[in-house]
């Protein structure tokens, strides 16, 4: 027999193997499987478009706009004149929904902050080169030469490290001395961010819990976040405005 008949051999031996379709293993495997098949795109995409558009549609309802109603309250003195008496008198109201408003900035990741553009930082002016040798393949050593927050385990030198910073609330007009949870953002990069540089602009997180806020909901609010307002490296303290 010739070298690669050994399937001819085996249907004659065996016989055909059953055909199932694709379509009556996937019910069975549906079937004796006790997770649920995942959704396919086009339903993920149709529910997606489904929220896109009902929250769009609520918006325009509540979208800043203008609205007539009659003037009930005001009475003349005297009588009116007959061209005058066909005409109704209308005040203009703006409808205005915050909380919408609100939760579509949030949304979008949009914070009204103090400090909207700050100054670009470079890299040489953030990374100092110490020299160590008297070749130039040896300087390639970089030391951060801005205020740094980390947490008390790292080992860092403590000469432009901070744990705690002034705040100040806009609405009650008063500074707090505040201990720093966590620098959230840096607007110079995300390995400032992560290294915990800290400069003017940066989103920082502040432990709040000493003010005594609360939630809707009647929750203590421990973290809340705040934006750098000063350069901390030439004043050496850390000024920041609480967003609220």
């Amino acid at each position: 027999m010739p070298q690669g008949d050994y399937i001819d051999l085996h249907r004659k031996r065996h016989g055909y193997r059953p055909i199932i379709s694709r379509r009556r293993g996937r019910r069975r495997r549906e079937k004796y499987t006790s997770d649920p098949p995942l959704p396919k795109r086009e339903d993920v995409c149709k529910k997606r478009y489904a929220e896109k558009a009902l929250m769009k549609k609520t918006l325009a309802m509540h979208d800043e706009s203008t609205s007539r109603r009659k003037v009930d309250d005001k009475v003349h003195d005297g009588a009116l004149p007959a061209y005058l008496l066909d005409r109704d008198e209308t005040t203009r109201a703006k409808v205005l929904s915050n909380t919408i408003k609100q939760k579509r900035k949030e949304k979008a990741g949009k914070w009204d902050v103090p400090l909207p553009k700050v100054r670009p930082v470079a890299e040489e002016e953030m990374f100092r080169v110490i020299r160590s040798g008297k070749r130039k393949s040896k300087q390639w050593k970089r030391m951060v030469s801005k205020v740094t927050f980390v947490g008390p385990r790292f080992i860092r030198p403590m000469a432009l490290r901070f744990t705690k910073a002034h705040v100040t609330h806009p609405e009650l007009k008063c500074t707090f001395n505040l201990e720093i949870i966590g620098v959230k953002k840096n607007p110079n990069g995300t390995m400032y961010t992560s290294l915990g540089v800290v400069t003017r602009g940066t989103i920082i997180e502040v432990n709040v819990s000493e003010l005594g806020l609360v939630t809707p909901a009647g929750k203590v609010v421990w973290g809340k976040y705040a934006q750098v307002t000063n350069n901390p490296e030439n004043d050496g303290c850390i000024n920041a405005v609480l967003l609220v």
